[in-house]
């Protein structure tokens, strides 16, 4: 059997020797240039994992392993997009990306080689002609449209997105979707998503893991995505396999693991 890309190996975290731990035992293997969703109640321990294998935070047990490679700190090849764009504000738009791209690629690109990558990644996401702004002169929308370019910049291995969206109006969240599946369509990047909205999750996914309520999280289901790419959302959104995903994952949430003090639907 084939190495997976990404394993997460029985990842156990725990904050306090005397509390219960946050998530218990999380198995998970992604395949290279998969997107994986993480869904589940506030307090499941969503973000917990996806620090752990952004290197930002050790596993009390278990562990991570990229390529072959155990995962111990923060590195680009693992670069993370956070629902707070955590743009800086002294620099333009372009400057934010080519940061990544000096501190990435800076002995491995000359300077012209650097400028055309940082202007190529702008163009992803559709923001070459705003690269002179700063942060506060343009949208929340545009603000993560540059997050994901200055972690598109960096050339990871593996995307990690905190629920990227979450901050957003509902108009600006679709077009934000429909440019990450048309950017993952095109890179092939493997990406792993922490979301709280079904709709996104299926529209987006290959595969939804679906983690039980927190203290003791635990991987509950892993629901296969079966639906062609690329995807319309206006075609998906009476498309039977859409329509079924969705049931399944809201069945999970509402039925199986409905937040406590809430009866069952």
């Amino acid at each position: 059997m084939d190495r997976p890309f990404l394993e997460i190996s029985r990842v156990s975290v725990r904050f306090g020797a005397t509390l219960p731990p946050v998530l218990s035992g999380i198995d998970l293997r992604i395949r290279q240039g998969e997107y994986v969703a993480v869904i589940g109640h506030s307090g499941c321990g969503k973000s917990t994992l996806l620090n752990v294998v952004a290197g930002l935070l050790p596993a009390t047990q278990g562990g991570v392993v990229l390529e072959g490679k155990e995962v111990a700190e923060p590195g680009p090849d693992r670069a993370v997009v956070f629902q707070n764009h955590s743009l800086l504000p002294w620099l333009t738009c372009y400057e934010n990306v080519k940061l990544a791209v000096d501190r990435t690629a800076g002995r491995e690109m000359s300077r012209a080689g650097r400028h055309d990558w940082t202007m190529r990644n702008l163009a992803l996401v559709r923001m070459e002609g705003h690269a002179a702004k700063r942060p506060a002169e343009i949208s929340g929308g545009m603000k993560q449209r540059i997050g994901i370019a200055r972690a598109l910049a960096m050339r990871p291995k593996v995307l990690l997105l905190d629920e990227p969206f979450g901050a957003l109006d509902a108009l600006t969240r679709a077009h934000l979707q429909d440019q990450v599946m048309a950017i993952h369509a095109e890179l092939g990047t493997t990406v792993m998503m922490i979301t709280h909205d079904v709709d996104e999750a299926v529209l987006l996914s290959d595969r939804i893991v679906m983690l039980t309520n927190g203290p003791d999280a635990v991987v509950g289901e892993v629901l296969e995505v079966d639906l062609p790419r690329p995807r319309d959302r206006l075609a998906l959104a009476s498309h039977p396999r859409f329509l079924a995903a969705r049931e399944a994952v809201l069945r999970f949430l509402h039925e199986r693991h409905a937040p406590p003090g809430q009866a069952a639907a």
